[in-house]
């Protein structure tokens, strides 16, 4: 029989380009579909998961690019020890864009779940 559990831990991902309630299940649902991945809770701007090892984390981090959003471990920093930048635009709503046309027109922006 084997007695061995895994250690997970809590780590907390702050996510750019999430603006409503659209964007947070957009991230529940990317988070869910990587294996690995508890969902302790998703709110606007940041993610709490449970994981067992940075890979895990990065496949969340990787899903969530997919999706749209930028996501970094809150105080990770890059291998050189500087803050990771955060990267914007993405998300649901983050994806609305007008042409310069369509700005110059009056035209709204199209796009994205809001949009």
């Amino acid at each position: 029989m084997n007695t061995t559990t895994q250690n997970t831990k809590a780590i907390t991902l702050g996510i750019d380009g999430m603006s409503c309630g659209h964007c947070v299940q957009a991230v529940t649902k990317a988070l869910s579909a990587v294996p690995g991945v508890k969902i302790r809770s998703v709110a606007v701007g940041s993610a709490v998961i449970e994981t067992a090892d940075g890979w895990t984390t990065g496949k969340a981090v990787a899903a969530l690019q997919e999706a749209g959003y930028s996501a970094n471990p809150v105080g990770e920093t890059t291998a050189a020890g500087a803050p990771m930048a955060a990267q914007a635009g993405g998300g649901c709503c983050g994806g609305a864009r007008r042409s310069p046309s369509d700005a110059a027109a009056g035209t709204k922006a199209s796009g994205g779940c809001c949009g």
